[in-house]
């Protein structure tokens, strides 16, 4: 018997302050890179597909957003008085609905 199927990891790239577009509040948003892997006996093996998304901490709304975008946000929270951009170091959660 061969037990195969997919995981979702999550990293979390940065963290902005910025407007909501839609409930128009100033609220940190968070960056987030969404990667589809590929497993084999519960252990990843390579990814399958990557999206990048952006949520409002205060109403919860989450838009995909471009690769460009997503990493051209990491490169200025991380050039933001303050040294790094939280969740610099890329660490990888798995998304519980996977």
């Amino acid at each position: 018997m061969i037990i195969f199927g997919t995981s979702v990891y999550l990293y979390q790239l940065a963290i902005l302050m910025l407007t909501c577009r839609h409930c128009g509040n100033p609220a940190a948003h968070t960056v987030t890179k969404y990667v589809t892997k590929f497993t084999l006996f519960f252990v990843p093996l390579f990814p399958i597909s990557t999206k990048f998304a952006i949520q409002c901490t205060f109403c919860g709304m989450e838009q995909e957003v471009p690769k460009e975008w997503a990493e051209q946000s990491q490169a200025q929270a991380a050039g933001a008085p303050g040294g790094e951009a939280y969740g610099q170091a890329e660490q990888a959660y798995q998304h519980p609905g996977a």
